[in-house]
């Protein structure tokens, strides 16, 4: 449940994601100058990063995903 993926190639960094995520989920790289999950088990799957990104580069899911928190 939650954000599938963002891709990268798609993103500009416009940030349009950032300030409709209700949540705080995604936030933007300052390096790479794209966006990123940082929260992701905070994400309730409302879908509007995906309706609201005009590079149509964010894909959420409706189905939980178990996926392993890596420190790196």
């Amino acid at each position: 449940m939650g954000i599938s993926y963002i891709d990268v190639a798609l993103c500009n960094g416009c940030g349009i994601c950032v300030k409709h995520c209700p949540l705080d989920v995604i936030r933007v790289d300052k390096q790479r100058r794209k966006a990123i999950i940082k929260y992701l088990r905070d994400c309730q799957s409302c879908a509007l990063c995906e309706e609201d990104c005009p590079e149509h580069a964010i894909y959420v899911t409706p189905w939980r995903e178990r996926r392993l928190v890596a420190p790196w």
